[in-house]
């Protein structure tokens, strides 16, 4: 298993038992309800402290249901992790795209046409006089930035 491996398995389970745990430890059985976001932890804390508070602004949609806020809230979450994966994802192919570029592009000093002869004039092709149909020497100008 290589170490990329090792630390995406060590990842996923500290995910996995972040999810499982709570609930089965019992962590929040002493709340009405146990796993509510944050936001209903803030509003039930400003209202004990100072039970005249009143909100700055209301919201612009207010969801007729429970069921539509959390699925409004779950598609915001996808959307978002689509949009870092494509940004990751192009990074990543760019990178490649330029790694094999920089693979492509023969090295000066070496190749078939030099050797024994490198030093005469008759009749040897420089690498950059090559014919680039020949397979191997094509080079791919990479991505554009």
């Amino acid at each position: 298993m290589t170490r990329n491996a090792k630390i995406n398995a060590l990842l996923l389970l500290a995910v996995a038992a972040l999810a499982v745990l709570p609930p089965a430890l019992g962590l929040g059985d002493h709340k009405e309800e146990p796993f509510a976001g944050a936001d209903g932890e803030a509003e039930t804390a400003i209202t004990e402290l100072d039970p005249d508070y009143e909100p700055w602004f209301s919201p612009l949609y207010e969801p007729p249901s429970g069921e539509i806020e959390s699925g409004l809230f779950a598609l915001q979450a996808a959307v978002g992790a689509g949009v870092l994966a494509y940004y990751f994802g192009v990074r990543r192919g760019r990178r490649q795209g330029a790694e094999q570029a920089r693979r492509q592009q023969p090295v000066p000093g070496t190749g078939p046409d030099t050797g024994s002869d490198a030093g005469s004039e008759t009749g040897s092709e420089t690498g950059s006089d090559a014919d680039p149909g020949r397979p191997g020497e094509a080079v791919s100008p990479g991505p554009r930035a």
